[in-house]
């Protein structure tokens, strides 16, 4: 076989090899994902004789309340949904107002092309208000607070209920006391953070609800994470090339078209 022909045999198989090599670290590299915030523990184990970390992130536990509408609902009634949540109550002067300003802006960014007046989009994202003042925030007193705001109740909760059990659900499964810039008293949780949970109830951000850039990343976030594959699914890159397998008779038969006709081209050189 000639120089030539060998030359074109490397650049016939390099080709494929190049577009996969080049295709996987842009997809590898192409967003940052948002990160998990709260370990519970780390798993050991052994596979094909190789100890093997696996992190397990901590699931927001279920909580039932009722809404501004009176109706009794759960955290978990919103599976394979994100949710943005935060902790507000109505008779705030100081940050509540805005927060609730900004996650009506946000309402209406995920809103069908961005038109509230049209039906809200409510299979992506849902909108979780929870009062820390439960004991004044009725269902009645949230509704009217809701209206005066312009929330959408489509996809957007305000939510009431036993009060140990909000502040419960703020400590030990929010975590708002570890992750905001403000300290938080016990005996009255205010934050400004806005809090981001995925599809299978993990948190995966805190974000300033005053902060317009604090903001749009989440916004980001929420689309990332919309994309975010699960990890125990095993990867099919290799299962796919193999199915891939007329594409390898298409290279295949091209290498062998080079091969042949610059063997030819060589012969019929040398004949010459």
């Amino acid at each position: 076989m000639s120089k030539k022909s060998i030359y074109a045999l490397l650049v016939a198989l390099a080709i494929p090899v190049f577009c996969y090599l080049w295709l996987k670290s842009a997809s590898d590299t192409a967003v940052i994902m948002p990160r998990h915030y709260i370990l519970d523990t780390v798993m050991e184990s052994i596979v094909d004789g190789k100890q093997k970390s696996d992190s397990v992130w901590h699931t927001t536990k279920n909580i039932r309340l009722v809404n501004q509408l009176g109706d009794s609902v759960n955290l978990y009634d919103e599976k394979g949904k994100i949710i943005i949540l935060d902790l507000f109550f109505t008779s705030c002067g100081s940050i509540c107002p805005k927060l609730t300003r900004n996650m009506s802006r946000l309402q209406q960014s995920f809103s069908k092309a961005g038109d509230v007046r049209k039906k809200v989009d409510t299979s992506v994202v849902h909108f979780m208000s929870v009062t820390v003042d439960p004991i004044r925030d009725s269902t009645s007193v949230l509704l009217d607070y809701a209206n005066k705001m312009g929330v959408i109740s489509d996809n957007w909760w305000l939510l009431t209920g036993n009060r140990d059990s909000i502040y419960k659900f703020a400590f030990e499964e929010l975590k708002v006391d570890q992750f905001s810039d403000e300290p938080i008293s016990p005996d009255f949780v205010h934050t400004s953070r806005f809090i981001l949970i995925d599809k299978k109830m993990q948190i995966r951000g805190y974000y300033n609800g005053l902060d317009s850039a604090s903001i749009l990343k989440m916004a980001k976030d929420v689309g990332y994470l919309m994309l975010e594959k699960d990890k125990k699914v095993k990867s099919k890159v290799f299962q796919d090339i193999i199915d891939l397998s007329w594409l390898w008779l298409v290279i295949a038969v091209l290498v062998s078209g080079f091969v042949y006709y610059f063997n030819s081209k060589f012969n019929k050189h040398t004949k010459n």
